[in-house]
């Protein structure tokens, strides 16, 4: 051994400083959040990472009746000013750096966010963070839309200049490719679908400014990106990304000054390829993808964080959150990694990769502009992501692509780390009762008056085309809640209802079919028509990919497929099976919000004559709620270790055998 190995005493060149050490958070109520906040700033986290529930993202309040089961389970639920004071109590704002993942109520959480720091005395110029304000990965990936695509440019736009204006250091709008990966994208679809959506929002925003202002306005947009466990791959997708946005600010946007031309991103690893099956293999997942964007100088992220090793069976203690946060500050703290300039310069394979995945996005940024850019192109965005996530699976499922304990070495010794409580942490029931408890009692002490005049001010604004960000704030403080001012936005835009990603004729790339195909044949000549299977997504959950993929593989098995999309109530999804004369209902939540969903679907199809119509429901669902969905009358519960698409497959056409029925 070396005798400077180890050795303080060797000299080496100043360290660099650590990116910011986050932890994404927020669940059950503003009080519960706060507490986890402080407990994990005590622990060494550097910033705040809010995550908000469903209702929340979507512009509801916790009493409407699409946020029923959804209040508190995937976030804090934050409905009015003092919701935000208690997420925020004892936490001084002007000192904190705080990203918010909010998108369609980004403006009213940001007219919350500045509310509360005026209450504390803060320099309101002072404050640092950012709020995510992505919409249209909204409409590709994740369905926490609320506006039409036009109008939520308009406000993305609102946001940015507003902020430009009065808090010059907030990041305005964090371009999310995020969920791109999530939903199935390929790196050279992360690359252009985020650059595209960057681009529209520039465009959006440029004359908005005076053209000597543009250049700083483009160095406040940031970017929030997913690392795989491809983590070669990864990294090298990283460096084309800080090589293609350079490329566009200089040769689309003429910005000459390289300090408003640098990339800047924060990262959360991968979820998307964490198994139910073996959990624990997650934790070396997890770092691994970490060294994807850390290891490089060059493509470094600013600020990480990490899911936890449980994240594919439901929420992570404080415990497991910990230790996400542990692997981080032992790689920046413990190692000499950030003692280096970049490792990988002049790395001839390296190289040679960015450079592939550079041309690959410049052809799909091509495309997407000769449509009229990325608001333009959604549907056909939409379907791309569909088809890569279908191949992926399909890859999965041939065993070409190991998947470790779920293709291949399956077999192992039980997890020590489930513990009694299954290793997740279960959102009380009673936390939804509590906070529409909370919610009547705010609107039973404000001012009417003042509520009533923010609204119409918020109204005019909307309906006259001004920034929204004053009217949003004094609404904030006069004790406007999420829904009212969602609500607003709604009446002025309009709803949107997105694309589902499934239309079309069948495809003949997924191979095995021929089986389950002469199955469907025989069941449907029994019924004497084709089998119908109705797929809904009940509740605000807008992770859509398992639902579209359980359509697009039934519809390839020559299925007669209904899949409407999202955010659908179960007294619409009864309606449709009556109205499309269902043969099996299919039901997709990853919300944690199968109890009380199911139990109402279950309950309205047998007051509708359904009782008989088979039903499956899909989700991260621990086996003790699989029990009572069980009980209810579900006749399958599938999980995130039910990736075998054909099985599933041949279980409808099994349960909608009229023989099956009969039998039941």
């Amino acid at each position: 051994m070396s005798q400077t190995q180890n050795d303080p005493t060797t000299p080496a060149r100043s360290a660099d400083r650590p990116w910011l050490i986050r932890t994404y958070a927020g669940h059950s109520t503003a009080q519960a959040s706060n507490a986890l906040y402080r407990s994990n700033l005590a622990r060494g986290q550097t910033g705040l990472s809010v995550a908000f529930d469903l209702p929340t993202q979507t512009g509801y309040d916790s009493d409407h009746v699409l946020a029923k089961g959804e209040v508190g389970k995937v976030g804090v639920p934050i409905c009015h000013l003092g919701d935000m004071r208690h997420l925020f109590n004892q936490i001084p704002l002007e000192q904190m750096n705080t990203s918010m993942t909010i998108n369609a109520t980004a403006p009213w959480l940001l007219a919350l966010y500045i509310a509360v720091a005026e209450e504390q005395g803060a320099d309101i110029s002072q404050l640092q963070g950012t709020v995510q304000n992505d919409l249209i990965k909204e409409y590709l990936s994740r369905g926490t839309y609320i506006c039409p695509p036009a109008p939520s440019l308009k406000l993305i736009g609102d946001v940015a200049e507003y902020c430009y204006t009065n808090i010059p250091k907030w990041n305005p709008m964090n371009v999310c490719s995020y969920h791109l990966q999530e939903a199935g994208a390929t790196p050279e679809q992360e690359l252009a679908f985020a650059l595209a959506t960057a681009t529209a929002v520039l465009d959006e925003l440029k004359p908005r400014v005076p053209p000597e202002d543009f250049p700083r306005l483009v160095g406040r947009i940031s970017f929030f990106v997913n690392a795989g466990i491809r983590f070669v791959t990864e990294m090298c997708k990283m460096r084309a990304f800080v090589d293609l946005w350079d490329e566009i600010c200089r040769e689309r946007y003429g910005v000459e000054d390289p300090k408003f031309r640098r990339f800047r991103y924060g990262v959360q690893v991968n979820s998307l390829g964490l198994t139910e099956q073996q959990p624990e293999n997650n934790v070396y997942r997890i770092l691994i993808e970490m060294l994807a964007v850390t290891l490089s100088k060059k493509a470094r992220a600013r600020a990480v964080q990490l899911p936890a090793w449980n994240e594919a069976l439901g929420l992570p203690r404080p415990w497991d959150q910990q230790w996400s946060m542990r692997m981080q500050q032992i790689l920046a703290y413990e190692t000499d990694l950030l003692e280096y300039d970049d490792l990988f310069d002049q790395n001839p394979a390296v190289d040679a990769r960015v450079e592939a995945l550079k041309d690959g996005a410049r052809h799909e940024l091509a495309n997407i502009d000769s449509m009229g850019g990325a608001v333009e192109a959604i549907e056909y965005m939409k379907s791309r992501l569909v088809d890569s996530n279908a191949e992926r699976l399909n890859r999965i499922e041939r065993n070409e692509t190991i998947v470790v304990g779920v293709n291949k070495w399956t077999e192992g010794e039980p997890s020590p780390l489930m513990g009694e409580d299954g290793g997740i942490m279960v959102v009380d029931h009673a936390v939804e009762a509590e906070q529409i408890g909370r919610l009547n009692d705010w609107r039973s002490q404000r001012d009417d008056a003042a509520v009533k005049a923010a609204l119409a001010d918020l109204r005019a604004a909307a309906s006259e085309g001004r920034n929204i960000m004053p009217a949003s704030i004094t609404a904030a403080r006069a004790g406007v809640t999420t829904g009212e001012w969602a609500a607003e936005m709604r009446a002025v835009h309009g709803e949107y209802r997105g694309p589902t990603g499934v239309s079309g004729s069948p495809s003949n790339k997924t191979e095995g079919l021929d089986d389950i195909r002469d199955a469907v044949n025989a069941v449907s000549d029994k019924l004497g028509r084709r089998l119908r299977f109705l797929v809904g997504k009940p509740g605000l959950d807008g992770h859509s990919n398992g639902a579209e993929q359980i359509a697009f593989r039934a519809r390839d098995c020559g299925m007669d497929i209904s899949y409407e999309g999202i955010r659908l109530t179960p007294a619409e999804i009864v309606a449709a099976a009556l109205e499309d004369e269902a043969h099996v209902v299919g039901l997709s939540i990853l919300s944690g919000s199968h109890i009380p969903l199911v139990e109402d679907l279950m309950e309205r199809m047998r007051a509708a004559g359904l009782g008989a119509v088979p039903v499956i429901v899909g989700g991260i669902i621990p086996e003790d709620d699989a029990r009572r969905l069980r009980d209810m009358g579900v006749a399958r519960v599938y999980t995130p270790k039910d990736f075998e698409l054909n099985t599933i497959m041949m279980d409808i056409v099994a349960l909608a055998d009229p023989k099956a029925v009969a039998a039941e």
